[in-house]
């Protein structure tokens, strides 16, 4: 079975150096969407996440196959309203 590796970019970087086996891409790609919502949960309630961040699916390579990108922005609204 390939290996896949989940790497978490934040201002710092959180390489999987160990990977995970899976059966496929596809099945590489749903852990992703698996893995990004469980952060999301996870590190939200702690707020450790930047503004923006991501994480990249590679192969055994290094090859990047998947990128979730997430972006915290405030919109116009939030800042006059907190001043």
């Amino acid at each position: 079975m390939p290996r896949f590796h989940f790497n978490i970019y934040d201002g710092y970087t959180a390489r999987d150096d160990a990977g995970t086996e899976l059966e496929d891409h596809e099945a590489a790609r749903t852990m992703a969407i698996r893995l990004a919502g469980e952060l999301m949960v996870d590190e939200g309630r702690r707020t450790k996440l930047g503004n923006e961040w991501r994480l990249e699916v590679t192969d055994h390579t290094g090859l990047v196959l998947y990128r979730i990108d997430f972006s915290i922005a405030e919109s116009s609204a939030v800042a006059k309203r907190w001043v």
